[in-house]
């Protein structure tokens, strides 16, 4: 690590920004950044095989960047690549499409530096075109390994605190560039999904914590939609993560809860009509022929770590955000119907730790 260290008192950092199709929202997303950097920090964009123009518009408007042309090699794999060049102390990750507001790289930086414990740290992402309406502040985990944007929805105002969270979002996060490399950065198995909330599960497994950061606010050009290819990657990424993570005895404990949400994720893909009937076979698929470099993972994993799964897994929620995904009226009843399951299943393997500790976790 870098030994300069400037008046301000912490070190300097890289931001790191994953380009793929995106010089529409390029020019916003580093003129906020280039506004917040310090005389030490750089900026880093990887183009991930980009056919629009985007490495063309960052090399000739923006000398201050470091460009690296790559293949499309994902969210994970992009940010592996920038990460791999980069030569601040901490990295900062962000989405082509967000905005930092004046302040939020400092704030996003100062719990890092304040605070050994504190491995990563996540932005108040807010709406573009609705600046006072949460994106996601930090991510929910349900101990399915199912995740959801914390805060979707709601006023900002209601979480004007900072505050521990399950995981961090990958839309805009901080960490301690030494703590990227111990823990191998991002998987790129994952490509795309859920590779930020398994970089968080794995930092909690090592005993640091995830913050959200009230004071560092970041717009984002959201844009939701669902497609079979999102749906094979979130479900197929959510295995990969559980099957990492969790210890085989404590995968064994929960299998019941697990079983439960692949009923209600397969329903899902059901009710959304044939194109998405085939992604379950996939995953299950991908899965049996990845096996061996799964277990080979796991058993590497199960070496380094220094927490409980119960510990972890028992602070996560057993309520699922149904009013997401379905209307009011049947997330209504599914709540009714499934929440009692979960929290009886999860007491049954986590016992007294069973118990949310992190706000909004519901």
């Amino acid at each position: 690590m870098s030994e300069w260290l400037p008046a301000n008192g912490r070190r300097y950092a890289s931001v790191i920004v994953v380009a793929y199709n995106s010089r529409a929202d390029l020019p916003a997303c580093l003129d906020s950044i280039i506004g917040e950097l310090g005389p030490q920090d750089e900026l880093i964009v990887i183009d991930n095989g980009s056919i629009d123009g985007s490495a063309d518009l960052v090399c000739s408007h923006y000398p201050q960047a470091r460009l690296l042309r790559a293949e499309n090699c994902g969210y994970a794999g992009g940010n592996n690549r920038g990460a791999a060049i980069a030569r601040g102390d901490y990295l900062l990750f962000l989405n082509p499409d967000t905005i930092l507001a004046p302040g939020a790289l400092e704030a996003l930086l100062a719990p890092l530096h304040a605070d050994a414990q504190i491995g990563l740290t996540t932005a108040c992402i807010v709406h573009r075109d609705r600046p006072n309406t949460i994106n996601t502040c930090g991510n929910t985990m349900h101990y399915t390994g199912l995740t959801y944007c914390r805060g979707a929805g709601r006023p900002r105002a209601e979480f004007a605190d900072s505050a521990d969270v399950d995981a961090v979002s990958g839309a805009a996060f901080a960490i301690r560039r030494d703590l990227f490399e111990e823990l191998d950065g991002f998987d790129e198995r994952f490509f795309m999904y859920a590779e930020d909330s398994d970089l968080s599960w794995r930092a909690r497994l090592d005993g640091y914590r995830c913050r959200y950061v009230a004071e560092a606010l970041v717009a984002h050009n959201y844009r939701p939609g669902y497609s079979p290819a999102k749906a094979f990657y979130l479900d197929r990424n959510r295995h990969l993560m559980l099957l990492k993570n969790l210890r085989r005895a404590t995968y064994i404990r929960a299998l019941p809860a697990l079983l439960l949400g692949e009923i209600i994720t397969g329903g899902f893909l059901l009710l959304q009509g044939p194109r998405y009937w085939a992604v379950k076979p996939r995953v299950y698929r991908w899965l049996w022929v990845q096996r061996a470099t799964i277990r080979a993972t796991h058993c590497s994993m199960w070496r380094a770590r220094t927490q409980d799964d119960r510990a972890i897994l028992g602070r996560m929620t057993y309520r699922l955000e149904f009013e997401q995904l379905a209307s009011r009226a049947l997330a209504e009843m599914a709540s009714f119907v499934f929440h009692p399951a979960f929290w009886a299943l999860r007491w049954l393997f986590a016992g007294k730790t069973g118990v949310p500790a992190y706000p909004d976790t519901r």
